[in-house]
């Protein structure tokens, strides 16, 4: 699976979720207009980890809505997820992507203008560009890539983007008109009363800055 979307992208943090179940805020978020999911698990066991893979995986694929999952590569192919992230401290690429296979997406964080110069020499799916601000939900990344950032990254890359890390309704629009393909969220969406007003509220300012680039 290549065809994917990128412009609301959403990660996953059930710390976040309170007395909601995750399953119930990815649905309604999806329901709002996010287009791509990651399930990212940092504190629980392989055997939960898969369960909750598996469950997400039959919610989103009702939806016909990628399901991306963050690091793990046992756990993408136990759950046959549609793709894996992987950070520069993961899994090399190029063994990613040959125990995975050519059909699935494969996404890299780039935390660096270098970083994102090396991507180009891989066959990556996306980018993900992290982090954009600075973010209580992601503690170990360096030092924010700004909107300037975006832009020169932009100028050169040969993938699709997402930006990641502070992420909110006031900068999307600036995001978008950078260069950004999308926007990655956790906490603009996770957490909120009404996930799915979060998002249609999103994707409606990813559209609006869109038109006026045209």
């Amino acid at each position: 699976m290549k065809d994917f979307d990128l412009s609301l992208y959403l990660v996953t943090d059930r710390r976040l979720a309170g007395s909601q179940s995750l399953e119930a805020i990815v649905e309604e978020a999806v329901k709002g207009g996010v287009t791509l999911v990651q399930l990212r698990e940092k504190d629980c066991s392989t055997e939960e980890f898969y369960s909750i893979a598996c469950s997400m995986k039959e919610l989103l694929s009702k939806h016909n809505i990628p399901l991306i999952i963050n690091d793990r590569l046992d756990i993408a192919l136990a759950c046959d997820a549609d793709g894996i992230h992987i950070g520069q401290s993961d899994l090399p690429y190029e063994v990613v992507r040959k125990i995975i296979g050519k059909d699935k997406i494969v996404g890299l964080s780039v935390e660096t203008i270098e970083q994102a110069k090396e991507a180009n020499d891989l066959d990556v799916d996306y980018i993900g560009l992290s982090p954009v601000f600075s973010t209580n939900t992601k503690t170990d990344i360096n030092t924010p890539l700004g909107l300037e950032g975006i832009k020169e990254i932009s100028s050169f890359t040969k993938h699709k983007s997402v930006a990641i890390g502070g992420i909110s309704k006031e900068n999307t629009k600036d995001i978008i008109q950078n260069g950004a393909d999308g926007i990655s969220v956790i906490s603009a969406i996770i957490g909120k009363a009404d996930p799915k007003k979060e998002s249609k509220e999103l994707i409606e300012i990813i559209k609006d800055a869109r038109k006026e680039l045209r």
